[in-house]
């Protein structure tokens, strides 16, 4: 198999417009072929991004009384009240009692059953999970005897380490979005009608590949030069915008003008397309309330897009989604609670429309956020750390279970590596991608190209799961 070259290398040099250009275009006539031997199924990944660095041992709480006294003690004045907590109740997972941060109902009922029913248990936790470029000790971490990711408790490099999985401190280019597009665009949605990495929050790193790139959108859908901006012709910028379309749609005798101005109207056509789809959506298809939010618009916009999968011939499909507003230094409680609380309603609301639109067993969404937080309190709020707790929720998770290792919250243990409670991550974020990548269709052979270190962890011939929240039968 040819060697794909990893756009990290220190070998690669610049990029130029023009390869740039070439790229463009090669995804283009791509994008026009006829699809070979393309999977029949469809599956998409919801990217759910917490920007800023969600408290998340203030999102999942041991509830037993001798590990909740623990937590009380290192928390001090930010520690929620055992009472206070929602009840999880665990099919299996590692056996402890926990609760969730009582604005989280909606993650409850997802995770002890949908509904009440407990054969539909969309939701399960990842605890500790962090970072790394290798399995590490405290010890190791402390005399610097291993490499550990470049400028850790960093907002902005500790995100593209989540969206790149290279956190080695290398230039990147690309996300493991984006790399696994790469590979299943050509077979999985050649004759797509957009990208299959769809953004609705601008433009970001973990959706770019080496060959592909991300398509932008919002809750009203794509950005078009020709919706109107007003019932005015006379409006700036529709005047603006009638001569930018007008320009890409003459001819150019000069080979680069003329490239330039073909993609861009394929860009611009791809939009135009997108939005007629979007907006003559039949709304009964989708009649489950949302909230009325800026979330809750994006995830039921979210919901209609995955639905428009047939007419968009995607069978696979990223979807990127960010919530900012989680750095948390001078308050913590009221915050945290307000901003979990609305996620919590918008994804209840967003998981119950999959089961509306009959998908329910086609979408995975996942959270990701820059790092955890100190469990000691600095005050009124909480400090940059390492590892913290992810969800993972849809029809394809064996839910109602606690995965990976529930750390010591006592401080200075084992798990602490010092600033008043960071925790090192013992589960990294590469298992939980390669799992979710598995789901997705990426083979064993592929799987070095999207994770560079994921031998470092897991075996990705190995017929085990890393870390084991996929339901059996749902991955290759």
């Amino acid at each position: 198999m040819k060697r794909r070259k990893f756009i990290g290398e220190a070998s690669c040099a610049a990029i130029s417009s023009v390869s740039v250009l070439n790229t463009l275009l090669n995804l283009h006539l791509a994008n026009q072929a006829a699809a070979q031997g393309a999977p029949t199924d469809r599956k998409t990944l919801v990217c759910f991004f917490l920007l800023g660095g969600n408290d998340s041992y203030n999102m999942l709480v041991p509830r037993d009384a001798t590990r909740h006294a623990i937590y009380t003690t290192s928390r001090g004045n930010l520690a929620l009240p055992q009472a206070s907590l929602t009840t999880l109740n665990q099919n299996g997972g590692d056996g402890n009692l926990y609760g969730l941060n009582p604005s989280m109902n909606g993650m409850t009922q997802m995770f002890n059953g949908l509904g009440g029913d407990t054969t539909k248990r969309r939701a399960a936790f990842i605890s500790n999970i962090g970072t790394l470029i290798q399995p590490t000790t405290k010890s190791q971490f402390l005399a610097e005897s291993i490499p550990v990711p470049r400028s850790l408790f960093s907002h902005v490099d500790q995100i593209d380490q989540w969206q790149t999985s290279v956190p080695q401190g290398l230039t990147q280019m690309s996300g493991w979005g984006g790399r696994a597009a790469d590979i299943l665009h050509s077979t999985s949605n050649a004759a797509a009608q957009t990208s299959m990495n769809i953004s609705f929050a601008g433009n970001n790193l973990f959706q770019v590949g080496n060959q592909t790139q991300q398509f932008v959108i919002n809750e009203t859908g794509a950005l078009t030069f020709t919706k109107p901006a007003s019932p005015n012709p006379s409006n700036p910028l529709q005047i603006k915008n009638t001569a930018h379309k007008s320009l890409i749609e003459q001819s150019y005798g000069n080979l680069m003008q003329q490239a330039y101005a073909q993609l861009t109207k394929s860009s611009v056509d791809m939009q135009e397309y997108f939005y007629s789809l979007f907006n003559n959506f039949n709304n009964s298809l989708l009649t489950t309330p949302f909230p009325t939010s800026y979330l809750g618009t994006q995830m039921r916009a979210i919901a209609k897009t995955i639905a428009l999968r047939p007419q968009l011939n995607l069978t696979r499909q990223t979807i990127f989604v960010s919530v900012g507003g989680w750095d948390m230094h001078g308050d913590l409680l009221n915050p945290q609670a307000g901003l979990l609380g609305m996620v919590d309603a918008s994804l209840l609301a967003f998981q119950k429309g999959l089961e509306e639109l009959g998908v329910a067993n086609e979408v995975i969404t996942f959270s990701c956020s820059d790092f955890g937080r100190t469990l000691r309190s600095n005050g009124r709020g909480t400090d940059h750390a390492w590892g913290g707790n992810s969800f993972v929720m849809g029809g394809p998770i064996d839910g109602g279970k606690i995965y990976g290792t529930f750390p010591d919250l006592t401080l200075d243990s084992n798990a602490d590596v010092g600033y008043g409670g960071r925790l090192l991550p013992t589960t990294s974020v590469d298992q939980l991608f390669a799992e979710l990548l598995r789901w997705f269709g990426v083979s064993s052979a592929d799987l070095p190209y999207v994770l560079p270190n994921i031998a470092n962890f897991h075996n990705p011939a190995s017929p085990t799961l890393p870390i084991g929240f996929l339901k059996p039968g749902t991955y290759i």
